[in-house]
């Protein structure tokens, strides 16, 4: 009975298909509002289920370039998946431990606080402002220094989207507010808000440029990359080419490296009369040289007017005809 199971699971095994080969990767994007579908990652899965719900996390300096913001984690929420596409929503951030702990000092007064929002399109969000003091201050004003904090958060957000309360926030215009409006309490170290949370979704709007607009941005930009890329590589070939053509041969570097005893012996010999017609076929040929446009001609031409002359070949083509006009 044993040997019978122990066969059945064999052939259940052979049977059984390699689930990274029905694996797909999606490409993750932002959400449509405030930043329009903008590429933040990839991912693998099987079917768009197990996409799904997935919650991707990025810093601020890999989402925007800034590298004063690489203390802070993004996070981002998988709510869509569109062919290969999975939209997201941005679902908070948080300022990384370590970094706040460095904020802290003995001799420095913390006031931190919860504040529960909603926006004008119905999100429910939850923030965590963090004042740091130059000193260490009494409650009483650390009260009021939270309560001022406090008002300044609920007037911005009653009168602000969802997209507008996460573009303040994560580029320091809401910090910058209440730094503004609590400095006349107390001189302040630094403000931030160390972290955020969505509660609860609202309405979402429907601004902004669709999905196939955005691949069709995509699309032209690459083949604009692409383009750029064949031209620069095109002229690179056409700059090696050229220099090969004026660059001297081996043949005609070892001729000019011949002394000039050898040179000079060369004519000295005496050449049967039978060539004497060639001699001056030769001559009468070069009697009309200065005549011809040599700037017309290749540089192989020149090269063997130059031989036929007795002269060094080796040089750029200007160098040839400055040769062959002396």
């Amino acid at each position: 009975m044993a040997k019978k199971v122990s066969a059945k699971a064999r052939a259940a095994a052979r049977k059984q298909r390699d689930k990274w080969k029905t694996k797909r990767w999606y490409t993750i994007r932002a959400p449509r509002n405030p930043w329009e579908f903008k590429k933040i990652g990839e991912t693998i899965g099987e079917s768009d289920e197990h996409i799904m719900g997935r919650v991707y996390e990025m810093t601020q300096q890999e989402f925007s370039g800034d590298f004063t913001k690489m203390h802070v984690i993004l996070r981002f929420r998988v709510t869509e998946c569109v062919g290969q596409d999975a939209l997201t929503t941005f679902i908070g951030h948080h300022h990384q431990t370590d970094h706040i702990r460095r904020q802290i000092r003995r001799y420095r007064g913390k006031v931190d606080d919860v504040v529960d929002v909603v926006s004008t399109d119905g999100y429910l969000v939850r923030l965590k402002p963090l004042i740091i003091t130059q000193k260490r201050v009494q409650t009483s004003i650390k009260q009021a220094m939270r309560a001022k904090a406090r008002e300044l958060i609920v007037a911005f957000a009653a009168k602000a989207t969802y997209a507008k309360i996460q573009t303040q926030i994560l580029d320091g215009t809401m910090e910058e507010e209440i730094r503004k409006a609590v400095k006349p309490i107390y001189p302040v170290k630094s403000v931030a808000i160390r972290k955020s949370q969505l509660l609860q979704e609202g309405v979402i709007t429907e601004k902004g440029k669709t999905l196939d607009e955005i691949h069709a941005e995509e699309a032209r930009s690459d083949a604009e990359i692409k383009a750029k890329k064949a031209a620069a590589l095109a002229s690179a070939m056409e700059d090696e080419d050229e220099e090969a053509e004026d660059a001297p041969s081996i043949l005609d570097a070892a001729e000019a490296m011949e002394p000039a005893s050898e040179k000079t012996e060369a004519p000295a010999e005496e050449a049967p009369a039978e060539e004497a017609p060639a001699e001056e076929a030769v001559a009468e040929e070069a009697a009309p040289a200065a005549d011809v446009d040599h700037s017309s001609m290749t540089v192989a031409e020149l090269k063997d007017l130059l031989k036929a002359a007795g002269k060094p070949v080796s040089g750029k083509k200007a160098d040839l005809i400055a040769r062959l006009n002396e």
